[in-house]
C-alpha cells in the first residue's frame, strides 16, 4: 500500500510580483470605505428620509435649478477655456527656452498653494467696477464682479495647473523628430497640431478637462466673493447648501448636495467614457 505524498492536493499559487496585495487591498478598501462610501452613503440615506415628493419640490425650485445650472456651466466653460489655454501653456513651457521659464513653471502652481479665500479677494479687488481691471471693462460695457463671468474667471484661476500639470509630462515624450518629420512630409503647422500632436494628447486633455471641471463644480472660497452670490443670478449650489444648513434645513441641503452629487457622477462617467474611446483609438 503506498501513501499519497502530503502535499498531494495542494495547489500552489504563484507568488505575486507586487507583495503584501492583500493587505494593501484591505487597506485601500477600509480606506475608501471610511473616506468616501459612508459619507456618501449618509448623505444619500438623509436625503431618502424627505420622500419623493419633498425631493422632488426642493430640486425642481427655482432657486436650486438656477444655483445648479451656474455651478455646472460655468464650471464647464471654465475647464473649456482652460484646456485651450493650459496645452498652449504647456506647449510653451515644454518646447521653448526663455529667460524666466522656472518662475513661469511655477506660477502655475500658484493655485494650488494660494488659499483659496485670498484668491477671491485678489479677483474680486481686480475686477471690481473700481479695480485695476474692472474699471476698463466696466467703461466698455463689460460688468465681470457679481456676475456669472466672474465665477468664470475665478474657476479660470483655480483650475489651470490640472491642465498644464496633465498635458506637460505626455508633451514632453513626444519627440520633436514627429513634428519635423511631419514637415518634411510637407504638412503645414496646423496639420502637424490637429493631425500628429492633438490625437497623442487627446487623453492627457481629457483628463485635465475632467479634473479642471471637477475643482469648479465644488469650489467656494474663491467664488463666493467675485460672484455677488445673488440668487438666480450669482448663487452658485455650493453656497446654496450653505444657507440652507445655516437656516437648519439639513434635508434640504442634503438633498441638494445629492443632486450635485448624481450630476458630478453621470457627467464624471461620460468624460471616463471618452477617454477610453479616445485611448482605444490614439493609444
Amino acid at each position: 500500500m503506498s501513501l499519497a505524498p502530503a502535499t498531494a492536493g495542494w495547489t500552489w499559487r504563484k507568488p505575486s510580483v507586487i507583495p503584501g496585495f492583500g493587505l494593501t487591498l484591505g487597506f485601500t478598501l477600509v480606506y475608501l470605505t471610511l473616506i468616501i462610501l459612508i459619507p456618501l452613503s449618509a448623505l444619500i440615506w438623509r436625503s431618502a428620509a424627505l420622500g419623493w415628493s419633498d425631493f422632488f419640490a426642493i430640486a425642481t425650485s427655482g432657486r436650486t435649478l438656477n444655483a445648479l445650472k451656474i455651478s455646472f456651466g460655468t464650471a464647464f466653460a471654465a475647464a473649456a477655456v482652460n484646456v485651450v489655454f493650459g496645452t498652449v501653456v504647456a506647449w510653451v513651457l515644454v518646447r521653448y527656452k526663455f529667460p524666466g521659464r522656472r518662475v513661469v513653471d511655477a506660477l502655475v502652481d500658484l493655485p494650488f498653494a494660494l488659499p483659496t479665500a485670498v484668491a477671491g479677494i485678489a479677483l474680486t479687488t481686480l475686477y471690481a467696477p473700481k479695480g485695476w481691471l474692472g474699471a476698463p471693462l466696466a467703461w466698455l460695457g463689460v460688468k465681470v464682479a457679481y456676475t456669472p463671468l466672474g465665477i468664470v474667471i475665478a474657476l479660470i484661476f483655480v483650475g489651470l495647473p490640472f491642465v498644464v500639470r496633465t498635458v506637460q509630462p505626455v508633451m514632453e515624450e513626444i519627440d520633436r523628430e514627429v513634428e519635423e518629420a511631419a514637415a518634411t512630409l510637407g504638412a503645414n503647422r496646423f496639420q502637424t497640431i490637429a493631425q500628429v500632436l492633438l490625437p497623442g494628447l487627446a487623453p492627457a486633455i481629457i483628463t485635465g478637462f475632467a479634473l479642471a471641471f471637477a475643482r469648479g463644480v465644488g469650489e467656494y472660497g474663491s467664488v463666493i466673493f467675485i460672484a455677488g452670490n445673488l440668487p438666480n443670478v450669482s448663487e452658485i449650489a455650493p453656497l446654496l447648501i450653505i444657507i440652507r444648513l445655516e437656516e437648519y434645513d439639513y434635508p434640504a441641503a442634503t438633498a441638494i448636495a445629492a443632486i450635485m452629487l448624481v450630476i458630478s457622477f453621470a457627467m464624471l462617467l461620460v468624460i471616463n467614457l471618452l477617454q477610453s474611446w479616445s485611448r482605444r483609438r490614439y493609444g
